[in-house]
């Protein structure tokens, strides 16, 4: 390259820095690079710390050091000096080096928060970003922020702690738990560090998802190109992934679009609080019954139940059973259904749910939270089935998950349990730390206090090592909320509220009961009333969480015939102020357990407040366990629901 022609390079990126500079000044923005000197002025720094020699990637590279070369640069590290310049002499002779033989010396930077601040090598960081290289050689010196709570730093450190592992920077993620993810799709086991050809491996598959990203705009999304490849992976395998074309690969980010899109939002999941109207029939519809009108004959829907379990080993499952036979008798020549037991996760799962819509399943469900993945990549498969998982806050548009709302049914129980309690505390056994658990707790807590102002609830929890029942007859506790459903090689009767008696006899006074079959019911009566797509008008693009209530039938109290009549009373009237929606659990005065002011009393709290609380009243003596503490058997259910699964370190990875 003669110097004319380099000097020609460097005009048009003048202009590409002048043209930088007007849009910046027309939207109000900083036209030049920000300068990270200024930035730490105002942020809590921890330490600095020289990482060596690093592959920076471009896009990273974002401002400066120090504020000396401020005027010289556009904010897309564009020249903006004039032609007949000292500065644009030595940028013209870079450029002709980089195109001759490649520009080898390192230079020097910052690295804050994952972006990267040029201390020395401005202009040979120009000359590259103009030519579009992918990266430049860099010492680079850390910048640690102090630990804080915000998930920008949660998300950085986690980083921090994934970097020996991989060792580079390219990939990003706006989720928790996304490099563990990662590290576990490599088949790496924690804390094992990546190979040469791993780094080169993922690297080349996540420039081909980059690109087929951008190309569908992604450069304006919030979820970043390593968000899509970790979403990729959830619904195929990493070995497939590698072995498509580039074609191919749209054709895979096109499948799951729905999703990315869902990814995009805020908030990706829509809590459904109830049914959905039936939707409006057409005039057709209308005029000429389905049975006479010409190729119309109604066709009998077949329903399959995936179980992880068998009735007879799990007291879950024969509920989700008992569900279905519901569905046998209501829906009678209408619908068919068929069961399918002893599902697990990466053995046999994945055949099930084929097996189930190779026999003709319209409607599959699936009910268990473990078998979620069998659910994306049959739904992934048979788009034109409809999937449903028995989960909560799962982020998947081509599925719909569902639960009900526990804790209204704990509040009625917690009000009973105060009223029979002679004492001012009452035993609760919780089972794991996940999404609804801690509403369930502070619901209990509520009716309980309601009825007695000076009641205490001990908190035990079954996935800690301990004997809950024995801990509370020792401290004189004589009325304990046991399990929700009774439990094999369990005393029958050591579920829902329960007394214990002088010489450790136990008294059943209710228990919460799920309706799985008026659950079905409604699902299956929504697909043959036309109201399932109502659940997604106007905002197709979120994944839809089915969270019903007592209000739907689904939630229920089932009380004893040993409960005294004024009890029952009591209980039935908060009963029907719940379905009715006169009576709000959490419309009261709340504070925390660390002083914390939660609701001054006015109104209640939304949905996803309810669902994704993470703290205790001050009614509770206890504490929400943290993964660590939890006993080995408890730890899966934690990596699917917990209600802090996004935040386990690289050591403890999600499942994917």
């Amino acid at each position: 390259m003669t110097r004319t022609e380099a000097l020609e390079e460097y005009v048009h990126a003048q202009r590409r820095a002048q043209r930088e500079y007007r849009e910046k000044i027309a939207a109000g923005q900083y036209p030049y690079l920000p300068v990270l000197d200024d930035i730490l002025e105002k942020a809590n720094v921890e330490n600095q710390l020289p990482i060596g020699l690093v592959e920076v990637p471009m896009e990273l590279l974002v401002g400066t050091k120090t504020a000396g070369r401020t005027a010289a640069f556009a904010a897309n590290f564009m020249p903006l000096l004039g032609a007949n310049t000292e500065f644009a002499s030595k940028w013209v002779s870079l450029c002709q080096a980089h195109v001759e033989e490649g520009i080898r010396d390192p230079i020097r930077c910052f690295e804050y928060m994952g972006r990267f601040y040029v201390q020395e090598g401005n202009k040979r960081v120009s000359v590259l970003k103009y030519f579009q290289a992918d990266s430049i050689t860099a010492n680079v010196t850390r910048v640690m922020p102090k630990y804080s709570d915000s998930p920008e730093v949660r998300l950085y450190y986690e980083f921090v702690e994934y970097y020996p592992l991989c060792g580079m920077y390219t990939l990003t993620f706006t989720q928790e738990g996304s490099f563990a993810r990662l590290q576990k799709a490599l088949g790496k086991a924690p804390g094992e560090k990546w190979t040469e050809d791993d780094r080169a491996e993922i690297l080349s598959l996540y420039n081909w998802v980059k690109k087929a990203y951008f190309a569908r705009g992604g450069a304006s999304m919030r979820p970043t190109p390593g968000d899509v490849l970790l979403l990729l992976v959830r619904f195929y395998t990493l070995a497939d992934l590698k072995k498509r074309s580039p074609a191919e690969l749209t054709k895979a980010l096109d499948a799951i679009w729905d999703d990315v899109l869902a990814i995009e939002k805020p908030v990706p999941v829509k809590l459904s609080t109830k049914p959905a109207e039936p939707g409006q029939a057409k005039l057709i519809d209308r005029i000429l019954p389905a049975v006479i009108r010409p190729g119309a004959a109604r066709k009998k829907i077949k329903v399959a139940f995936v179980n992880e379990r068998t009735p007879e080993t799990s007291t879950w499952t024969s509920q989700h059973e008992f569900g279905r036979s519901q569905l046998d008798e209501v829906f009678a020549g209408q619908v068919e259904t068929r069961a399918y037991y002893n599902a697990v996760a990466g053995e046999n799962a994945d055949e099930l749910v084929e097996q189930a819509i190779a026999e003709g399943a319209d409607i599959v469900f699936t009910t268990s939270p473990k078998l979620v993945g069998a659910s994306l990549r049959a739904a992934l498969k048979h788009p034109e089935s409809r999937i449903l998982n028995c989960s909560v806050d799962m982020p998947y548009t081509s599925i719909r998950t569902y639960y009900t709302r526990v804790y209204e049914a704990k509040f009625i129980s917690g009000a009973i349990a105060g009223a029979m309690s002679t004492g001012n505390r009452i035993g609760y056994v919780a089972d794991y730390p996940n999404f609804g658990t801690p509403a369930n707790i502070n619901a209990f807590a509520l009716g309980a206090r309601m009825v007695n102002p000076r009641v205490r609830v001990d908190l035990q929890w079954t996935c800690l090592p301990g004997e809950p029942i024995r801990n509370f007859t020792a401290q004189g506790i004589t009325v304990v909320s046991g399990r929700d459903t009774p439990t094999p090689n369990r005393p029958s009767r050591e579920f829902g509220i329960f007394q214990i008696r002088p010489g450790g006899m136990l008294e059943d006074l209710a228990s919460p009961f799920w309706h799985w079959g008026q659950f079905y019911e409604n699902v299956v009566r929504s697909v043959l009333n036309g109201a399932w797509s109502k659940d997604q008008e106007g905002d197709e693009r979120r994944a839809v969480n089915y969270w019903w209530g007592m209000n739907s039938g689904v939630m229920d109290v089932l009380f004893s015939r040993e409960l005294p009549h004024d009890v029952r009373h009591l209980a039935n009237i908060l009963r029907q102020g719940i379905i009715s929606g006169s009576i709000d659990p959490f419309a009261c005065h709340i504070i925390a357990r660390d002083g914390t002011l939660m609701n001054e009393g006015h109104q209640g709290f939304t949905p996803e407040q309810i669902l994704h609380m993470d703290w205790l009243c001050d009614a509770v003596d206890g504490h929400i366990p943290e993964y660590d503490e939890l006993t080995e058997i408890a730890k899966p259910m934690y990596r699917m629901q917990g209600i802090h699964r996004d935040r386990l370190p690289v050591e403890k990875e999600a499942d994917l």
